[in-house]
């Protein structure tokens, strides 16, 4: 038989009504509503995860406490990295920073800490957070912060 728009029939068991319980004892799903007679089960106000057994599986899972910050975290860079891939009069921007792979992603802020002492001189820091120390250190060296 030839496969044809007209042809095609649906898959045995796809098109079965839904059950409607409670809807007189005609239906066959009347009074009970296929609940059986008495008992907590049958009652209105139980509990639907009682009745699919997962009360048990959230009552031993932790609660959550706390809450995640949405501020960003700084991605570190150290003045030691800075002296071995840079040179005197660089400029020092997360685009140049993540250009050479000292950082993941420019959509997060970076700061410069001072791990190290900076050897190079008249650098110039744009768009980058740095630490009390290094800029003690920048602006001993010539360096500028923008």
């Amino acid at each position: 038989m030839a496969l044809n728009l007209h042809t095609i029939s649906a898959a045995k068991g796809s098109k079965k009504a839904k059950k409607r319980v409670g809807r007189g004892n005609s239906s066959g799903h009347g009074t009970t509503a296929t609940r059986g007679q008495k008992g907590q089960k049958s009652r209105s106000g139980v509990s639907g995860l009682k009745l699919i057994g997962l009360k048990t599986v959230i009552r031993s899972t932790p609660k959550l406490r706390g809450f995640k910050s949405d501020k960003p975290k700084n991605q570190v860079v150290k003045i030691a990295d800075i002296n071995k891939k840079f040179k005197d009069g660089d400029s020092v921007s997360p685009k140049s920073l993540a250009k050479l792979g000292l950082i993941d992603t420019m959509a997060l802020p970076v700061k410069v800490l001072g791990t190290g002492s900076l050897k190079l001189k008249n650098l110039n820091f744009e768009g980058v957070k740095v630490s009390e120390s290094v800029k003690t250190q920048i602006e001993k060296e010539g360096g500028k912060i923008k």
